[in-house]
């Protein structure tokens, strides 16, 4: 028998609470896919304020507007809080959770620089708002694609690993040779600030503060620019190659076990791939009539 799995936030089983639940944390209904287009767009306009009332002119000219809107969004920021809070088994572990701190974010700094009039200055914290947009990867349309940019992330991990640390040895050997090359006359005053030189150089930025003078210089300073086309293409190929592997697979949903919490599972799916559990029955709209 199978050990109890581990209970991290708890997806109600039952009740307002689950219904609740499924319109906020999954996004395979309309009713979910309504709240998270409608979260997105309140999370853009109340990021554009905060951006606009930074503006001296615009601040001055709408104070008074830019006031009432923040409000707003503060209030329905508010009330969302609290409603995750509200239909999870297990409030504390989603508010310590990583979108609960963001979430507590989103509102905090209003309130506080009500609260204590000294603490204004980390009203421009709400900038941080932008982090809940990563709640449009919970999107039907996008969870496929993000879950197989992750799984190609990471089953290229080691193959990117490798290729770091040839890079490293590149950086290392050449800006130790630029160094001996070159040498403090010319600002290649010691090892690390030639590895700098090494680094700007071979991604391409160049920023000028430090240039070779001498011929040879001149000839290891191309070559380092050449190996940065390359360096820039091979992660980019290794990535590509895995999504390319992944591209064939069918893609989830956002179907969220109970316990663990883990989504992704299929339609089809009678137990949590992560930790076991019997999953609750499939909620989705059906499919559109042709």
């Amino acid at each position: 028998m199978l050990p109890a799995p581990p209970d991290t936030l708890g997806k109600p089983l039952a009740g307002w609470r689950l219904k609740l639940y499924t319109i906020i944390f999954e996004a395979d209904t309309r009713a979910g896919r309504l709240f998270d287009q409608w979260l997105i767009a309140v999370v853009l306009l109340s990021v554009a304020v905060v951006v606009a009332d930074s503006v001296q002119t615009l601040h001055q000219r709408f104070h008074l507007g830019f006031e009432v809107a923040e409000w707003a969004f503060t209030l329905m920021f508010t009330i969302e809080y609290i409603a995750r809070l509200s239909c999870v088994r297990h409030p504390w572990r989603y508010a310590t959770s990583f979108f609960g701190i963001v979430d507590l974010l989103a509102v905090l700094p209003t309130y506080l620089a009500l609260l204590m009039p000294e603490a204004h200055a980390l009203i421009d914290v709400r900038i941080l708002r932008l982090l809940r947009m990563f709640r449009i990867f919970r999107l039907t349309a996008y969870v496929a694609e993000y879950q197989m940019l992750g799984s190609a992330l990471a089953a290229s991990r080691r193959k990117i690993l490798v290729f770091l640390s040839v890079v490293l040895m590149v950086v290392l050997v050449m800006g130790t040779l630029m160094y001996v090359v070159e040498g403090p006359a010319h600002g290649f005053v010691n090892i690390p600030t030639s590895v700098y030189w090494a680094i700007t150089t071979m991604t391409t930025v160049g920023f000028g503060d430090i240039t070779p003078k001498t011929d040879l210089g001149r000839l290891i300073s191309s070559v380092m620019m050449l190996l940065g086309w390359g360096t820039l293409a091979v992660p980019t190929g290794i990535v590509t190659a895995e999504m390319t592997v992944r591209r064939q697979a069918r893609p989830p949903t956002t179907r969220t076990c109970h316990e663990c919490l883990t989504e992704g599972h299929q339609p089809e799916a009678r137990y949590c791939m992560h930790c076991g559990a019997r999953l609750p029955r499939y909620q989705s709209d059906p499919p559109a009539a042709p």
